[in-house]
């Protein structure tokens, strides 16, 4: 019996990284929405977007590397 432990680690890390994101906009988004209203809601939901785009950027930049190494690879 194998065991893929880089898969395991893989779903892992998606898991927690979906699970993070799901709380941020669910607990925190509803809980300005219920304090302040939908308004404020609505531009701290753009704070977030605003504050993630420079982290998504780098996420696929390093998608982007990674495709291009991977076919590096199976040419050479």
């Amino acid at each position: 019996m194998s065991r893929d432990l880089r898969g395991y680690a893989h779903n892992t890390n998606v898991q927690l990284l979906v699970g993070f994101f799901l709380i941020l906009l669910i607990i925190g988004e509803g809980l300005i929405y219920i304090m302040y209203g939908s308004g404020a809601a609505l531009v701290g939901l753009l704070c977030i977007l605003g504050g993630l785009a420079p982290l998504i950027l780098i996420g696929l930049a390093f998608l982007v590397i990674q495709w291009i190494l991977k076919r590096a690879d199976q040419d050479g």
